[in-house]
């Protein structure tokens, strides 16, 4: 039975999207068998796996509305063993559309439970944002990977995302786990990034990947051909800290 983790922070460009297309492709390559859920308006998850975002008529939004199976909305992707679900600016709608819809917070999770048993591991890109879409994927998942840049309003903000998993912990979702922090955007030429480093560390101590993740050019660059890290350059300083990270998530997840 697959794990359902999704990639959660209410802040801005922290290396959400990119953890998602990039340890989702690492997985994959591992063979481990995996769906990404791209559940973020902005569908970049989607377009930095080559598809063109234009084009998707079934995607996460008809199966928020459930006007869609989740098998009818998975599209294979160029990546070994990666398929997903793609998103479209029309995701943007749904919190308003599903505003008086009983159960609302359950639609991803009723939607996504029966693919559990098709895939290792189900990642969900979120929604850099705590509303109705957050809280969908938190309600649908086992865990959540909390990316963390290492700059300098790092923990802006954290106090409240982990307000909000505690309140899906007592009201939706009395499973939910937090899988860990992970650093991003490391420089480690910089003060202030190893101050962050040993701020996150000194707080949350076990909760912390081992793997941090480095700026790298090309991990920005990969994106814009559409393509994950371990394809665009699997000899890069990204490629190689995803490849760890991926490593690392299995091989907690085997322990446990």
């Amino acid at each position: 039975m697959g794990k359902i983790i999704a990639i959660a922070n209410q802040k801005g460009g922290v290396g959400k999207t990119t953890t998602s297309v990039n340890l989702a492709a690492s997985l994959g390559v591992l063979e481990k068998k995996v769906l990404l859920i791209d559940a973020d308006p902005q569908a970049n998850a989607t377009s930095g796996l080559g598809i063109d975002v234009e084009s998707v008529e079934v995607g996460t939004y008809q199966l928020l509305e459930h006007s869609s199976s989740a098998k009818d909305a998975i599209v294979t992707t160029n990546s070994p063993n990666l398929d997903l679900i793609p998103s479209h600016i029309d995701l943007v709608a749904i919190e308003i559309e599903l505003v008086d819809v009983e159960n609302r917070e359950y639609m991803l999770k009723n939607a996504v439970d029966k693919l559990k048993d098709d895939y290792d591991y189900v990642l969900i890109d979120c929604a850099p944002s705590l509303g109705l879409l957050t809280l969908n994927a938190l309600t649908a998942a086992d865990s959540v990977i909390i990316p963390i840049q290492c700059e300098y309003f790092a923990l802006e903000g954290l106090g409240k995302l982990l307000n909000t998993i505690k309140s899906v912990q007592k009201i939706h979702n009395v499973n939910l786990d937090i899988e860990g922090l992970l650093l991003t955007m490391y420089d480690q030429r910089l003060r202030l990034s190893n101050q962050v480093v040993d701020e996150v560390k000194k707080h949350f101590d076990q909760m912390v990947f081992d793997t941090i993740i480095q700026r790298n050019v090309r991990l920005s660059e990969a994106p814009s051909y559409g393509e994950s890290i371990i394809s665009y350059d699997a000899s890069s300083k990204g490629a190689d800290n995803y490849l760890n990270l991926a490593h690392e998530l299995i091989k907690k997840n085997e322990k446990e």
